[in-house]
């Protein structure tokens, strides 16, 4: 199959249907569909789809596509919060440390928070850097943060 169109279509039905966990077994499952893809592709793929990995209790990690848990509006779980460490500002910057492999889980729920005060996320292993808008107050980012996550520690 070469429509880029219909594969990512497949690949997206996928991932919202099953807790895949390795590319290799996306792979495996695009093949029972009749597409064979590359890693190298399937990687550009999950970029242009957005998707990323989050922590499984089960299964280690899973994909899973940020449009639809952002759309979710995600509520933290007691595990997920248990997962920060602390958090530190610099200038309009929010440094969020957190247990190691559990930064793109919690970016996924800061980045599905409704506020004009937080313009984006970048997520590591275990650390989320927050872009904050000019001019935005702390406190306020810290207590909006504070809704999802009650137990998080703020120093500033």
């Amino acid at each position: 199959m070469g429509n880029k169109r219909e594969r990512t279509d497949i690949i997206r039905r996928i991932i919202s249907e099953e807790q895949i966990g390795s590319q290799e077994e996306l792979m495996k499952r695009l093949e029972t569909h009749g597409v064979n893809v590359t890693q190298s592709t399937l990687s550009r793929d999950f970029k242009s789809l957005n998707i990323s990995k989050i922590p499984h209790p089960e299964k280690g990690y899973v994909y899973v596509l940020n449009d639809e848990i952002a759309a979710e509006q995600p509520v933290a779980t007691s595990n997920l919060g248990d997962a920060i460490i602390r958090m530190h500002f610099s200038g309009n910057i929010g440094v969020i440390t957190t247990k190691s492999g559990y930064a793109s889980a919690v970016s996924v729920v800061v980045d599905g928070i409704k506020t004009r005060d937080i313009l984006g996320t970048v997520a590591g292993d275990n650390t989320i850097l927050i872009v904050m808008r000019e001019g935005a107050e702390r406190k306020a980012i810290a207590d909006t943060l504070r809704k999802e996550f009650p137990t998080l520690k703020c120093s500033e």
